[in-house]
């Protein structure tokens, strides 16, 4: 009976000793995988070791700790989201579900602002203009924001473009006019600066203050500084409705006097009267790179886009920051001026609530707990309910919640979607 025993120990002791060693953590088989370098899918298998992809080709024959079967399913390489706005969100919640759900793996931020550098009185305001999410100012550069999250930890990799509206607030504030030589002079060191620490580029935002106050001048004098460190321009360009083709033409200009590679944010044609022009832009922006000067663009695959009430009124009123906006517009004057600009179409300002229509323009944030039984109403709705004119209604809300109020305009049309996510040099966003 103890030879049996001892002859059974020695049994599973080889058993065991002969087992293969999982080689691979992870093994996904059977799926149609897309690398992301424009080729043919193909069915293969993938491993994964760690944090690296280990190899991938036919894996029939290894084991690992878990097999996944992906079968009837695409296998692609993380998403990278061009333009992400979860730069208070990633402090709130690092695993930046709402991104990683959807197969996001890198984000990039910097569209117009970034979250440096940071003066003293621009870390202020910022405190003072927080809404749900609170949290402590502790950098100043845009280097130290991203160490910042990277510390907390976060689920994405992250990177960004440094804002030219940002590295104008530095120097300017919220003032409407152009910089002196010196005040340009630090501009562009900022700039300098932010891409020696990683940078990935310049971004603008010339719809919005302070961005719209900038001249292409001063765009092109802050990219020629990314361009040295092989940077991008990228740009929510200065109108995506009834000055669409001048504004494409603004970027063309930019990266051909810059030498830069400059890339198109969200392309779009807003507004019903202009959704004709896409057809003329395509052919604009395939001109420029049959010349040889690099312009790229991106998009989101929907006809809606997310901003505030700031895009319905014109920039001379938010000269000076929110609070001066704020002031402006309690003056019974000021309101009436605002609003007849806010009714009628407008060639020199962007405004998307017109474009839209306010029956189109979805109320989705507040800052104050009170206003928030409006998350989900038109603009339109709420009008009805307060009695007043679509304009007063937003003019109002401004006021009343000491914020830009957050909306969603639906300007864009399904046709002009699909030919865009048809052009080789679409990215997504």
């Amino acid at each position: 009976m103890k030879h049996s025993y001892y002859l059974f120990l020695l049994s599973l002791t080889l058993f065991i000793s002969c087992k293969k060693d999982a080689k691979y953590d992870i093994i996904i088989k059977n799926g149609i995988v897309y690398d992301g370098n424009g080729g043919e899918p193909q069915k293969i298998d993938i491993a994964i070791k760690a944090d690296t992809i280990a190899f991938i080709g036919d894996l029939s024959n290894e084991i690992a700790k878990q097999i996944l079967d992906a079968k009837g399913m695409a296998v692609a390489p993380g998403f990278v989201n061009m333009l992400s706005w979860s730069t208070e969100t990633l402090i709130q919640d690092g695993r930046s579900l709402g991104e990683i759900t959807q197969g996001v793996t890198l984000e990039v931020m910097g569209e117009g602002d970034s979250m440096g550098p940071l003066s003293d009185s621009m870390k202020i305001d910022f405190q003072k203009s927080q809404g749900d999410i609170k949290y402590k100012i502790e950098w100043n550069s845009l280097s130290e924001y991203l160490i910042y999250l990277e510390k907390r930890g976060v689920s994405t990799n992250v990177a960004s473009f440094v804002g030219a509206a940002t590295v104008r607030a530095n120097e300017l504030g919220y003032a409407n006019r152009p910089p002196k030589a010196d005040e340009l002079e630090r501009m562009k060191q900022h700039v300098r600066k932010a891409m020696e620490e990683g940078a990935m580029g310049v971004g603008s935002a010339l719809i919005y203050v302070p961005g719209t106050y900038a001249n292409t001048n001063e765009l092109v004098e802050l990219s020629k500084i990314a361009a040295e460190y092989g940077g991008m321009y990228i740009s929510h360009i200065r109108s995506e409705g009834n000055r669409l083709e001048e504004a494409i033409n603004e970027v063309i200009t930019i990266a051909k006097e810059a030498n830069i590679h400059a890339e198109i944010y969200h392309l779009k044609v807003a507004g019903k009267d202009n959704w004709y022009k896409m057809d003329k832009v395509i052919t604009k922006i395939d001109s420029a790179r049959k010349i040889g000067i690099n312009v790229t663009t991106d998009m989101y695959n929907y006809i809606a886009g997310a901003t505030g009430l700031d895009a319905a009124m014109p920039p001379w009123v938010q000269e000076g920051g929110l609070q001066a906006w704020r002031r402006r517009l309690k003056s019974n004057t000021i309101s009436i001026q605002v609003g007849k600009e806010m009714s009628v179409q407008q060639n020199d300002w962007e405004n998307l609530c017109l474009a839209a229509g306010a029956e189109k323009t979805l109320l989705i944030g507040f800052k104050q707990d009170s206003l928030k039984k409006y998350i989900g109403k038109t603009l339109a709705e709420v009008a009805t309910l307060k009695k007043k004119t679509w304009y007063e209604t937003a003019i109002e809300l401004v006021i009343s919640d000491d914020s830009r109020v957050d909306v969603v305009y639906f300007l864009m049309n399904e046709e002009n979607v699909k030919k865009q996510i048809k052009l080789p040099y679409m990215s997504f966003c």
